[in-house]
């Protein structure tokens, strides 16, 4: 059983607590939608699954029920005595401990291969998911809910106007694709924006062979001027004759390069 609006309110209430705006809490308090979440993470009794911000349960209560074992991150030491109680006799274990600063790779020593499900604060959404991808391959797979303009720039295309660095970061390690909307009212506190639901999938192999922080360096020095035709924003980083080596016109924009086009471009520069 999921929680409800009335109970996460309640919930609240005798512990005389609200949601903290400093750790960007925004609670759902729709049983429908945390069991989506948990239906389009296509999880079950053999998936292993970190989940992050598990805050009141809600999620982690709809993740339990697919017969998943959770591994439920909380960093508010107020709330996870709360959450203990509500996962009390299900197979989840509470940790306690900040997404950001975790030694992700004792905490998930226990199985070679993870899903993270997680309705993320918005204010770390794009970093951990960046964060986890670099440097986490247990987790195989992510469901997360994210503000939907943050969503959209995870997953954008090149060519379009979200295409950026987050973007070409998500492509040179997984796919991703944004698989839902949520709206706001199946919020505690409601957020003024749309969130969105992104299933990113990691790659076997990367998306290029190129040094992945060479190709990083110059993509970061291009998007902060993207403005500005590649020659430009990357002058004294790449000559003529590399952009001519690796198939790019200098007179492009870095939104309309592929991650593969990126690559080329780092081993046209450091063979």
């Amino acid at each position: 059983m999921t929680h409800t609006r009335t109970q996460i309110n309640a919930l609240l209430e005798a512990h005389d607590l609200g949601p903290s705006r400093a750790l960007g809490q925004n609670f759902v308090v729709d049983p429908n939608t945390v069991r989506r979440i948990a239906r389009l993470a296509g999880v079950g009794p053999d998936t292993p699954v970190v989940e992050v911000g598990a805050g009141l349960g809600s999620l982690t209560l709809a993740l339990a029920e697919t017969g998943a074992p959770v591994t439920a991150i909380e960093i508010d030491r107020h709330l996870r005595p709360i959450l203990e109680e509500v996962v009390d006799g299900l197979d989840v274990t509470v940790v306690a401990g900040d997404a950001m600063e975790l030694d992700w790779d004792e905490l998930l020593a226990a199985h070679p291969a993870w899903v993270l499900v997680a309705n993320l604060p918005y204010n770390v959404a794009t970093p951990l998911v960046l964060d986890l991808l670099r440097d986490v391959p247990a987790i195989e797979r992510m469901l997360v809910m994210v503000q939907l303009e943050a969503g959209e720039r995870l997953v954008a295309e090149p060519g379009s106007g979200a295409y950026g660095i987050p973007s070409v970061k998500v492509a040179l390690r997984a796919t991703g694709r944004l698989v839902g909307k949520v709206g706001p009212d199946v919020f505690l506190p409601r957020p003024r924006v749309d969130s969105a639901l992104v299933e990113i999938v990691r790659r076997t192999e990367p998306a290029t062979d190129a040094d992945p922080d060479q190709l990083v360096a110059l993509v970061e020095r291009a998007f902060n001027q993207r403005r500005k035709m590649l020659r430009r924003s990357l002058a004294g980083w790449v000559t003529p004759e590399q952009f001519e080596v690796a198939g790019i016109d200098p007179q492009d924009r870095p939104e309309r390069l592929s991650v593969q086009d990126w690559g080329r471009l780092a081993q046209a520069v450091h063979p």
